[in-house]
């Protein structure tokens, strides 16, 4: 009996020492040391993309920041105040409904850096009026400036960004369930985000096959952003995933940032043209 408990002490132990190993192991190779990624989207401190910026600082990596400029300044403000902890490299304007802007985005980005590791892509919108009552009232406007600004700008921002991406540098953008499915008011930004997943596999045939750049979607749970406190009715999307998805909650912006961080490491070496579903797994209920 005594060698038998001995031999259980001895067996716990090389496992405990094992699922050590192997998390050190995983911290190790989840090392962005080095990698200079941009960050585009960042608006407070409750944007989805300031939590994936968080993570990619935690992981080592060099960041340039994107602000949206308006007239008063006061997004440039609030986002340099924000970010300032992360200390950016390059702190850029950038509206992407404006072509000249973007080239000076990543003239800047060539000029400083010379390549890119990474793109996140965190940029949507659409009028408030389009993101309540029925989808065949949208207005061709609306549609216009939500598919221009939530899809098709990935599109130029990988254009320009191609030359300067390094070998397995990768980009990684958000979507949400609402691009397959009927989402009450969501809309128009459903069918943006249907057509920036298709977007992200266009792309990554595209780039694939040069550097081995890798384009792939984050599809996020409801959480309380700016942008999403627009749409009709999100407390009530927010509060059924929290009754109905198999962890019985929703997620946060740092679990969004922890799976963008894996997305642009080499860990995900093999991975392109998908769509990642971190939702506390409300995706795969049937009702």
């Amino acid at each position: 009996m005594e060698k038998l408990r001995q031999f259980h002490k001895e067996a716990t132990y090389v496992r405990e020492n094992l699922i050590n190993l192997s998390s050190n192991f995983l911290q190790m190779l989840l090392d962005l040391s080095g990698k200079k990624i941009l960050v585009t989207g960042i608006a407070n401190n409750r944007s989805i993309a300031w939590g994936i910026a968080q993570q990619l600082h935690s992981a080592g990596a060099e960041l340039g920041i994107t602000y949206l400029p308006d007239e008063k300044g006061r997004f440039e403000t609030k986002v340099r105040e924000l970010t300032a902890p992360l200390n950016p490299s390059l702190f850029l304007p950038l509206n992407v409904q404006d072509n000249s802007q973007i080239k000076e985005v990543f003239n800047a980005i060539s000029d400083k850096w010379g390549n890119l590791d990474g793109l996140v892509h965190c940029l949507a919108f659409a009028g408030k009026e389009e993101l309540i009552g029925n989808y065949s009232d949208t207005s061709v406007e609306g549609f216009s400036r939500a598919l221009e600004i939530s899809a098709y700008s990935l599109a130029p921002l990988c254009k320009y960004a191609k030359p300067l991406f390094t070998e397995g540098a990768g980009v990684v953008t958000l979507t949400y369930l609402g691009a397959e499915r009927a989402i009450p008011n969501y809309n128009v930004m459903g069918v943006a985000k249907a057509a920036l997943e298709a977007s992200v596999r266009y792309l990554s045939a595209e780039l694939g096959n040069d550097k081995q750049v890798r384009v792939n979607a984050i599809s996020a749970g409801p959480i309380r952003t700016l942008a999403s406190s627009a749409i009709g009715g999100i407390l009530e999307m927010i509060h059924n995933v929290e009754e109905k998805s198999p962890l019985r909650r929703t997620v946060t912006q740092v679990e969004v940032g922890n799976t963008a961080a894996f997305l642009l490491s080499d860990l995900s070496s093999g991975i392109s043209g998908q769509t990642i579903y971190v939702d506390a797994g409300y995706c795969i209920n049937g009702m």
